[in-house]
């Protein structure tokens, strides 16, 4: 019996045909699956002869939910023996509904990693399409890819969404992806030439990769296994890891060789007395913070960076601890992560004098490198021993939303170690005075992501979680 397929990779259909066999009783090797659309020439599948189950009747016919979310993947491999394969199994699972639990069956360890393929060819297509724009008529931006397996469709609607306002064409060998703005289509194959390089795009991206390029942190078989040698034809970045590889070595070679500078420990500036006011911590406790010595970390610190902004806030901000600017300077978020932070308030429609930012430990921890300062997390006693200081900056700002900006923050207002993104972008009760604690990450975090698209879409949606801890803290003031 021969089945023939509209689609190579339209499981629903798949799915109407399977259900219609094995309520027939047809066993796996009685058929012979095949493809009849012109897009992909596919050989007819061989049929696969196994042991299969006797089958259910109609009317107790129940498959398993993860088998479809399985075969969804499935059905998109380049295995020209996928539809026979799937058949199979299910004829097995119509008979022994626990087996999709049998993680050593032949069978689904086969499919299993058929879906990983795909999984994983779909995220090297999302990290490794790079956009082209052009000019005259027509889609402004145009992209070209060759992915292992037949994931167009499916990893279409992740670009629409990531790039809804822009039109677009993606070519693949097989596929053309294509986005007007309001609707998606999809079209024949194309050619790289297609897709062609401009040189203003070339020499942006050049001088890009350059800027971010860190010689310390070279890994060329991390960067081989995330990035393989197949793919770098088709990407601009490429051109420059020749030359950055062979300038690393000499780079941090002349770092090492510096003598560590370390800014000397600045004293605390003297105060006058003066009355408290609503604008910023009482002066006396600012002082107290500014001799601290609870932990070790007083000894290496510039100085005592404490929170900042007016008692009435209308949204208090907790982030890590201060960084290489500010224990220069003093004063909290006033580097790159500060600078991003600050985007993300005036995009919210707030002024920062309405905030009150601090940091759940007061010290800058680093590592003495060259003549750089490389961050190092807080550890558990160092937060706790700053906590103390954290409950007199809650006492004293009555904010009625208190935003965590990453794990330190969460742990040091809660006391409890949670996954950021079991608790991002939820409001949940804080304290017994009637505020809330909202979770975010911290803006440091996505000026480390290297991806400049996965770096977008995080900057994107912390300026959203921005957004909703303001509309939160004025619906509460």
């Amino acid at each position: 019996m021969i089945e023939t397929l509209v689609s190579p990779t339209d499981f629903e259909a798949w799915r109407v045909r399977a259900r219609a066999l094995l309520i027939a009783g047809v066993a796996p090797e009685d058929v012979t699956w095949r493809v009849a659309d012109d897009e992909e020439e596919l050989p007819l599948s061989s049929p696969l002869r196994g042991r299969a189950g006797e089958g259910a009747p109609a009317t107790e016919l129940r498959i398993p939910r993860r088998f479809l979310d399985l075969g969804d993947l499935v059905i998109r491999h380049r295995d020209p023996e996928r539809f026979a394969r799937l058949y199979r199994f299910l004829t097995r699972l119509a008979a022994e509904p626990r087996l999709i639990d049998n993680p050593a069956d032949a069978d689904l360890v086969r499919l299993n990693a058929m879906a990983k393929s795909v999984s994983r060819d779909r995220h090297k297509m999302t990290a490794f399409v790079r956009f082209r724009e052009r000019e005259g008529e027509g889609p402004r931006y145009v992209a070209w890819f060759e992915p292992e397996h037949l994931i167009e469709e499916h990893v279409a609607p992740h670009f629409v969404d990531r790039y809804a306002s822009m039109s677009f064409v993606i070519f693949t060998p097989r596929r053309a992806i294509c986005w007007d703005g309001g609707e998606l289509r999809f079209g024949p194959g194309g050619r790289p030439e297609y897709a062609t390089d401009s040189d203003g795009f070339s020499a942006a991206w050049d001088a890009y990769y350059r800027a971010i390029f860190n010689p310390g942190r070279l890994m060329p078989s991390a960067m081989r296994k995330e990035m393989p040698r197949k793919y770098w034809a088709n990407l601009p970045e490429t051109r420059q890891i020749g030359a950055l590889m062979e300038a690393a070595a000499p780079r941090v070679e002349r770092w090492l060789a510096a003598p560590a500078v370390i800014p000397e420990r600045r004293a605390p500036p003297k105060r006058e007395p003066a009355m408290t006011t609503e604008a910023e911590p009482p002066a006396q406790l600012i002082d107290e913070a500014k001799a601290c010595q609870r932990c070790p970390l007083y000894r290496d610190a510039t100085q005592t960076v404490f929170g900042a902004g007016p008692q009435d806030a209308l949204l208090m901000f907790v982030g890590e601890q201060p960084g290489d600017k500010e224990d220069l300077a003093g004063q909290p978020f006033v580097g790159p992560a500060g600078a991003l932070f600050d985007e993300a308030l005036h995009a919210a429609g707030i002024d920062r004098s309405q905030t009150y930012v601090t940091n759940a430990v007061k010290h800058f921890k680093f590592e003495p490198r060259g003549k750089f300062r490389l961050h190092k997390t807080p550890e558990t006693p160092e937060i706790s021993a700053c906590r103390w200081w954290l409950d007199k900056e809650l006492a004293l700002v009555r904010a009625p939303l208190v935003v965590a900006m990453g794990a330190t923050a969460v742990f040091a207002l809660t006391g409890k170690r949670a996954k950021l993104k079991d608790v991002r972008g939820q409001a949940q009760p804080f304290g017994k005075d009637g505020r809330r604690l909202f979770v975010t990450v911290h803006p440091s975090y996505i000026l480390r992501i290297p991806d400049p698209q996965g770096s977008q879409a995080e900057r994107e949606r912390f300026f959203a979680e921005i957004a909703e801890a303001a509309k939160l803290a004025k619906q509460a003031a």
